[in-house]
């Protein structure tokens, strides 16, 4: 069991204990945290309460995650580009395309099924589909991630992620001429109200947070930014680049219709930095840009 707690605040005040919980977690859905009730996992202020609870301020709130089921997501010889291993972690530098974990319509090509292959042993906090995945990136975003091989490493990082100890740089080619060489985006986020298969802008949203700069400009056309990441919601940065009227470049689903083709989006995750979960020694990691990423860019450059 993985035990965690959380401080109710102010503006969760008369949230449904279920409700948050799923907020909180993020990996998790009402379905599946409705089991915890059920087990009674849940304990508010050291009483075991129901899904209806509504949440007062101050309230501490504990849960403990059940440990995974027997693992059925089937072993595949795929390749994969890690970048550092020992017997702790993994550092993966994900290609494009590559889904991280089966769901629907992808059970068997995923970056999870290609680990199985790799490994004997995988962390089992996040379940059976999601073994040592401690966070994702999207399937057409390439780049760094790092993997649990076993419970305590996942622990130890799942709170670097939430104490914001782990730190994320993406560099992202977008449309349009960015006039500002720095900047912060403090917009929440949250399931769009026109489209749920999309995320947007919303003002009941997660809290989300995404610092810029400006590392080249092409001619008033496109800009390299370099992003950094405070939170990890679903589709941070391509929302927040959006919202702000700088869509990344061959975006299918926040992007302009006529875009360069980058083999996805052109948001690539270069740079990761956290402390080794078991030694706590301060780990950096870097992955180049792409092939197609780097020529899209050096044929922007020729054009000129």
């Amino acid at each position: 069991m993985c035990k965690t707690e959380h401080i109710v605040q102010q503006e969760e005040k008369g949230t449904r204990i279920d409700k948050l919980l799923v907020d909180v977690t993020e990996d998790y859905s009402r379905s599946q945290i409705k089991t915890w009730f059920d087990k009674k996992l849940v304990k508010v202020n050291g009483n075991h309460v129901k899904p209806n609870y509504t949440c007062q301020e101050d309230d501490n709130v504990e849960w403990q995650i059940p440990i995974a089921e027997p693992l059925e997501v089937t072993a595949k010889n795929i390749p994969i580009d890690i970048t550092y291993e020992d017997n702790d972690i993994l550092v993966v530098n994900k290609k494009s395309g590559m889904v991280v974990h089966p769901s629907a319509g992808h059970y068997t090509d995923t970056l999870v099924n290609a680990l199985l292959y790799h490994c004997d042993d995988l962390s089992g906090i996040n379940g059976i589909k999601r073994p040592g995945i401690v966070h994702r990136i999207d399937k057409d975003t390439s780049g760094l991630l790092v993997v649990a091989k076993h419970d305590k490493a996942h622990e130890n990082l799942a709170n670097q992620m939430k104490e914001k100890k782990i730190k994320r740089e993406y560099y992202a080619l977008v449309h349009g001429d960015i006039p500002h060489e720095y900047g912060t985006i403090d917009a929440p986020i949250g399931r769009s109200t026109k489209n749920r298969q999309l995320m947007d802008v919303v003002e009941n949203g997660k809290n989300a947070i995404t610092h810029f700069e400006v590392v080249e400009r092409f001619y008033g056309e496109y800009t390299l930014v370099k992003c950094i990441l405070d939170t990890g919601r679903t589709h941070q940065i391509r929302v927040h680049m959006k919202y702000i009227g700088f869509p990344i470049v061959g975006d299918p689903k926040y992007g302009q219709r006529k875009s360069i083709d980058v083999d996805g989006q052109a948001l690539h995750a270069y740079k990761l930095t956290f402390n080794h979960p078991i030694s706590n020694e301060p780990m950096e990691f870097q992955a180049t840009l792409p092939t197609k990423f780097e020529q899209v860019i050096q044929n922007i450059r020729n054009k000129h």
